[in-house]
């Protein structure tokens, strides 16, 4: 029994009593607390959370994915931007047709430098009336916002660079919107937009001025 003494007979035969050792078993749970980690036999189940965000998207119906898109959507320009837009390109192509006529039109066998202009014009006539006339119950136009302002500032820069070639040939403007549309429009790094613009200068040069031999105004 494990109480009892067990007597072992030693040298000289002295009877000596010692007690009778008990076997301890250690439990899986004893192990893991003595050793501050899980039992090597009996390791801890891992119990993993259910990911339902993968699922969400896929939960939902085309109907509720159109509302959301609704929701999400930049407000709309409405009625009175559209025929503003409508004024404006029909100014545009009023104001080509003029010029264009100016150049003078030619016929189609021989034309002169106003016929491309000038059909170009026409047909910004066209799309204003258009837009005036069926454009003011639709509003898949955006907004004017502080986004469409370097859009303006973009297309004014255009406008410059094709007003300096004429005068002081195409290197210093091109290198001028290049820097522009970079470094303010496009927020590059002045580093880059160096590298850039001087490239892309040069690459204009060799290709249209020396390979291609344009006839393009030039200051070298």
């Amino acid at each position: 029994m494990d109480g009892q003494r067990r007597q072992v007979q030693g040298i000289g035969g002295e009877v000596r009593h010692r007690p009778r050792r008990r076997v301890v078993t250690s439990s899986p749970d004893a192990s893991r607390r003595a050793t501050g980690g899980s039992h090597p036999l009996h390791p801890e189940p891992t119990h993993q959370a259910p990911d339902h965000g993968h699922h969400l998207v896929d939960d939902l119906t085309p109907e509720d994915l159109a509302a959301q898109w609704e929701q999400e959507k930049p407000p709309a320009a409405g009625p009175g931007a559209n025929i503003a837009s409508a004024i404006v390109v029909t100014a545009i192509g009023i104001a080509g047709t003029i010029g264009s006529l100016g150049l003078g039109l030619g016929s189609p066998a021989d034309p002169e430098p106003g016929l491309w202009p000038f059909l170009i014009s026409v047909l910004l006539i066209v799309l204003g009336i258009a837009l005036a006339l069926f454009g003011r119950n639709v509003l898949d136009a955006e907004k004017f916002s502080r986004s469409s302002l370097q859009v303006a500032a973009g297309l004014g820069s255009l406008v410059v660079f094709t007003l300096l070639i004429g005068r002081i040939g195409f290197e210093i403007p091109a290198l001028l919107l290049n820097v522009i549309w970079l470094r303010f429009l496009g927020k590059e790094t002045w580093r880059m937009t160096a590298l850039l613009s001087v490239g892309i200068t040069t690459a204009f040069y060799l290709l249209f001025v020396l390979a291609l031999n344009v006839p393009i105004p030039h200051l070298f």
